[in-house]
């Protein structure tokens, strides 16, 4: 099959480039590669001001953008191979697409500390999120480590356990605000949520829970409101209850045996005071996180929020393509890799044109990179 326009990826940065081409060119075939059987859309689009919109993002089958733009057909499977000298993409089926131009908008995938550990959980996608709901269910504690927006939010959200936030920074949240004002919101992570929830003063993004696949392929980023539809409260009696460790990182994660072997005891916090929590720091915990800094902690189970790695690979045995150091596409202020008639949007991207020093490309949460 072949087409004047192959799209890869069936996130907001995949879909918003397929809608745009068979708006733009309602007379061409534009094919939509997607590894998920949902996608994600932009709808109920407002024109707020010049260069302000307003819009919501919907996770729905791929039927509905079908319907909308006949032209736009969506093919659920994973690119394996781009051969750019033929000008064509395979997919995992064996399926061969031909292009005139290629838009690459795979996204990226949860970087986690630690690979095949089933008490390693990274949260990226509509799945990954409800397991780690269904983990939570009977948690005492949980490690959470990294310092992004999924785990300021996470630990922030979290309720009826214990959490113990694990960063590599002096402050938290350094990747949005300064450590003056992180000083600032501690002890709103320490102190109990209020009642009723403060009301949202931006653009709220859902996802349609009933539409999740069952399919074990990466689904696409999350986006801001990632928790909205979930239940992140443990079955504990306590409520919200905090203790951050800075300036370390994970060294080495122990199974319950492992530890007992070490013949220690594992660490405790100022905090722990009361029976309830005293109670809840036995060395009999599933698996355990040894520190830099010296200190084992024990836990339920584990949330690895440390960021994401662009899926390049794919695109990269055979094709002499620019890769910047974080592992994205390098693309230039429109978008073009340096590859002929191949452009790239979203995490899989860097911008890697001359920027102004308050630049700053925000990605792995909102599910966009440029």
């Amino acid at each position: 099959m072949s087409g004047k326009f192959v799209v890869v990826g069936g996130g907001i940065a995949g879909v918003t480039c397929a809608e745009q081409l068979a708006h733009q060119f309602p007379s061409e075939r534009v094919y939509l590669l997607s590894a998920s059987p949902l996608i994600k859309a932009a709808t109920n689009l407002k024109q707020v001001s010049r260069i302000l919109e307003e819009f919501d993002v919907e996770e729905q089958a791929s039927t509905r953008l079908q319907n909308r733009f006949p032209n736009i057909t969506v093919v659920q499977s994973a690119v394996t191979e781009l051969r750019s000298q033929e000008k064509k993409v395979i997919t995992e089926g064996g399926s061969q697409f031909g292009y005139d131009k290629l838009c690459l908008c795979a996204g990226a995938s949860p970087k986690l500390i630690t690979q095949g550990n089933p008490h390693v959980l990274g949260i990226r996608d509509t799945d990954s999120a409800q397991e780690f709901q269904r983990r939570l269910t009977g948690a005492r504690r949980v490690v959470v480590v990294g310092n992004g927006g999924i785990a300021l939010e996470l630990v922030y959200e979290l309720q009826g356990c214990q959490v113990i936030w694990v960063i590599r920074d002096k402050a938290i949240g350094n990747t949005f605000f300064d450590a003056g004002a992180a000083e600032f919101l501690i002890p709103q992570l320490k102190s109990e949520k209020p009642q009723v929830p403060v009301a949202c003063r931006r653009t709220k993004y859902t996802t349609d829970v009933a539409l999740v696949g069952k399919e074990n392929s990466l689904g696409s980023a999350l986006g801001p409101d990632w928790h909205g539809g979930l239940d992140l409260r443990a079955t504990g009696e306590f409520g919200h209850w905090v203790h951050i460790e800075t300036q370390c990182e994970v060294t080495k994660i122990l199974l319950q045996e492992e530890f007992r072997q070490l013949n220690v005891t594992a660490s405790t916090f100022p905090e722990d005071q009361t029976t309830e929590h005293s109670s809840a720091s036995s060395n009999d915990w599933p698996v355990y996180v040894e520190l830099t800094n010296g200190k084992i902690y024990g836990c339920d189970f584990i949330v690895s929020a440390t960021g994401v790695v662009p899926n390049t690979k794919p695109f990269l045995n055979g094709n002499n393509v620019d890769v910047a150091e974080d592992g994205g596409l390098k693309v230039n202020d429109h978008m073009q890799t340096s590859l002929t008639d191949i452009y790239a949007a979203g995490d899989i991207c860097t911008a890697s044109w001359n920027v102004s020093p308050l630049w700053q490309q925000v990605a792995g949460y909102y599910g966009g990179g440029v």
